[in-house]
């Protein structure tokens, strides 16, 4: 059964990895802005029932004067890191809100299948991100690139966007970290740290994060093979 699903799309990063002077947001590709892409999949997402939008006020709002979208409830300001700007979005959800959807707005070729699945996952599970099994083999070095071990393949998972959490779970696991002074490099590592399960839902290798001027080119290949697929069903 569905429940009230909140998104927080992030999109304060100043992308400094990314280069250039367009914060790679705001990088268009083939014509349509990364965090553009991003909401249309959570607009399009039937289990998703609004979308607070976590970032520069002034320029997502020029920004979204351009465009027609039906379930952003609210722009916000980003804080200093991440983290504060994923709790200053969550905080910000609607009163009826159950469960709530963090996704990085430079994962800009997340699908609604995508984001459904995981979501589903988390109505199970109480957490759950999407996530890809690593494919290569992965080692462990010291700070010199010497080789520790090698580690086990099948139990090795290349976490993603969307995270999605029971909003209760969420809400103690931010704040205790608050209280703690905890830095932590993604969402779920906010639960990891209180015991709290989290379920790693399959969603491939397209799911990839905008870091570099290279993936932009691996962006527009995935989205032309996407429109190729979709002719081809078509006939």
């Amino acid at each position: 059964m569905a429940k009230f699903t909140s998104a927080v799309i992030l999109a304060a990063g100043n992308g400094t990895r990314f280069g250039g002077k367009v914060k790679k947001q705001y990088v268009e590709i083939l014509g349509i802005p990364a965090v553009i892409r991003t909401i249309m999949a959570f607009e399009e997402c039937d289990i998703i029932d609004e979308i607070i939008l976590v970032g520069d006020k002034e320029a997502l709002g020029e920004l979204l004067s351009e465009y027609s979208f039906k379930k952003i409830a609210m722009v916000v300001s980003g804080g200093e890191t991440r983290q504060e700007s994923a709790l200053l979005g969550f905080d910000s959800v609607s009163d009826k809100s159950k469960f709530v959807a963090i996704h990085d707005a430079a994962r800009c070729l997340v699908t609604p299948e995508m984001i459904e699945a995981t979501v589903k996952e988390a109505y199970k599970y109480r957490a759950a991100a999407a996530a890809h099994r690593s494919e290569d083999t992965v080692k462990i070095a010291d700070k010199n690139g010497i080789v520790e071990k090698t580690t086990d393949r099948d139990k090795i998972w290349l976490v993603q966007t969307p995270q999605v959490f029971q909003n209760d779970v969420y809400r103690s696991a931010a704040y205790m970290a608050k209280k703690d002074d905890a830095t932590v490099t993604d969402d779920c590592m906010l639960c990891e740290r209180l015991g709290f399960e989290v379920k790693l839902c399959e969603c491939g290798r397209e799911n990839l994060k905008l870091t570099s001027p290279e993936d932009l080119m691996l962006c527009e290949a995935i989205i032309a093979y996407r429109e190729k697929e979709k002719e081809v069903d078509k006939k």
